[in-house]
């Protein structure tokens, strides 16, 4: 029922659209013929809905079971699975059950009695829907292929086509200019590459060799200090260390 309502709003709506596309080609050859945008065709529905079983349940879901466990598979499933569930009294039986089981019902039967004749009404609907669609189309299409003859008929009479060989010529030249504007600013690039290495390479080299003058100054001092001195600091450390401690 779903699936025939959207392909009769579907169809209202693309016939709207073909009654209304009539092309202009004097007032604009060039929107119709080279800017317009492509028109895509929606997705084809199901002409006919799928079965069900017990009313309620597809019949692709019995197909599934009947793969794998058989054909009493899927009612195994279903009953067993209505057991589990009130056995572990997960689900709790009352009144509303009851409820449900009659709403089930009734609806199982408003399907079987009324849906035969609301489905023939509506596939009449839908097929005269369609027929209006295609005359539509029809129409259309022969409107285009007037509109396409003039257009070829417009481009045939056209002149002064050496202003878009002007142009080209012209596009080249700039992409030719730009073209040469990026291998340069690959040149330059390269050089401040290699100019950045350089420096950095000299600076290197003063690290290097500061660091090696402040090992080399450090080793010395530690050369030149002579046991006498390194006794004498040390005393002098600890009677420091004792005045500050009674202080």
């Amino acid at each position: 029922m779903i699936s025939r309502l959207a392909l009769r709003n579907g169809s209202i709506l693309s016939a709207a659209v073909l009654r209304t596309a009539t092309p202009c080609v004097a007032a604009a050859p060039k929107l119709l013929f080279h800017t317009s945008q492509q028109q895509l065709m929606p997705k084809k529905l199901p002409e006919y809905g799928g079965q069900l079983r017990l009313g309620l349940v597809p019949e692709e879901w019995f197909k599934f079971f009947e793969k794998k466990t058989g054909v009493t598979g899927p009612y195994v499933f279903g009953g067993g699975l209505i057991m589990y569930l009130l056995n572990k009294e997960i689900y709790i039986m009352g009144p509303e059950t009851v409820h449900a089981f009659v709403a089930l019902t009734l609806l199982v039967y408003g399907i079987k009695k009324f849906g035969p004749g609301i489905a023939a009404w509506s596939d009449k609907k839908i097929q005269a829907q369609l027929d209006q669609a295609n005359t539509d189309k029809a129409e259309t299409m022969s409107v285009l292929s007037n509109a396409v003859e003039e257009e070829k008929k417009e481009q045939w009479r056209l002149e002064g086509r050496h202003y878009l060989f002007d142009a080209r010529k012209e596009n080249v030249a700039m992409q030719m200019e730009i073209e040469y504007q990026e291998r340069l600013n690959k040149v330059n690039e390269e050089v401040k590459k290699r100019l950045d290495y350089q420096v950095e390479l000299d600076n290197m080299h003063k690290r290097l060799e500061q660091s090696h003058m402040v090992r080399w100054i450090e080793q010395n001092v530690v050369k030149s200090i002579t046991p006498q001195q390194e006794k004498d600091i040390l005393n002098k450390c600890i009677s420091n260390l004792k005045t500050m401690s009674v202080a």
